[in-house]
This record gives C-alpha cells, structure tokens and sequence, in this order.
C-alpha cells in the first residue's frame, strides 16, 4: 500500500472549520450527533451538515473516524503521514486517544496481502486497553511509562487527546 497521500488541503468551509474546531477541542472521539449538540449555537441545525463535514475533512486528512467507537478524533499529525498506517491506542476508561505509524506493522500487512492477492486500500488499527495514566490511578502509583510507549520501529505522533479532567499539558 503507498503512504498515504491527500491533495492540498483546500480552504475549508465555515461548517468544516466548526466541526474540525470542535473536534480538535474535545477530549475524546467525539460522534457526529456530540458535534451537533456543541454547534447548534453556531448555526448547524442537521446530522447531514455534521456528516458532510466530517466526510470532507477525511478526505483532506485532517480528521479520523474511530470504526470500533463510531467516533470522529482529529488528526494528531494532519499530512505527515510517513505511511498509510494509522494505528489508535484507545483508553477503554478514560476514552484518551494516542494515533501513531509503524512501518513494521505496515510491512507486514503489505506482505500478507501481496501473497493473499489483496489489494489493500488503506488500513486502520485499532487497540483497545488501558493508558498508563488510568493504570496508575488504578494501582495508586505514578506511571513508569508514558501513556503510548514505541516499539523499537514505531514512530509515535503527538498525543492526539488529553485525558478527561487533566490538567494542561
């Protein structure tokens, strides 16, 4: 599969600036039917509107939908996709998200599907678990991790949501 690619981004509409503005201010993936309750002041009255957004923004690469949450997160690096893997790391408690590439997974996959005769379009992972900042308030001691440790071949992208009720970064 080649890396991902997405053309320039063009000037966004004023829904597709509210919707990405609310996306990127949330704590967690948020659902299209969310992001209407937070932008009906602003003059978005229908899922349709939202939806069209969303659909426009993914195609510019600047938003992900989250298949296991139907949940929208913006894009922890928009364009710097060194691949066309996205992994999310997805806190079952907290709801944080951690988005990052790893080329070795990509190769893998790429691997089995040059030998399966399947051509893959894109691919998507999703992992399910506990971040650290949850296992620690579990155990009552501090992380001795950080919330989204790297594999040797893994390069790890910003953290794309803070947990809920977190201080500032």
């Amino acid at each position: 599969m080649p890396p991902a690619t997405h053309p320039p981004t063009p000037a966004l509409t004023r829904h597709q600036s509210l919707v990405l503005g609310a996306l990127a201010r949330e704590d967690a993936p948020a659902s299209a039917y969310a992001l209407l309750s937070h932008l009906q002041g602003e003059g978005l009255r229908a899922p349709q509107q939202v939806y069209r957004a969303l659909d426009k923004l993914i195609e510019y690469g600047l938003v992900h939908r989250v298949e296991t949450m139907n949940a929208f997160v913006a894009c922890a690096h928009p364009h710097a996709h060194a691949q066309g893997l996205v992994v999310f790391a997805i806190c079952d408690q907290c709801g944080h998200v951690d988005e990052f590439s790893d080329s070795a997974i990509e190769r893998r996959l790429q691997g089995w599907s040059k030998s399966a005769g399947f051509q893959m379009k894109e691919s998507t992972v999703e992992l399910h678990g506990d971040c650290a900042r949850c296992q620690a308030a579990g155990s009552g001691e501090a992380p001795a991790v950080a919330a989204m440790p790297a594999a040797p071949a893994a390069k790890p992208a910003r953290r794309a949501r803070k947990a809920p009720g977190a201080g500032p970064a």
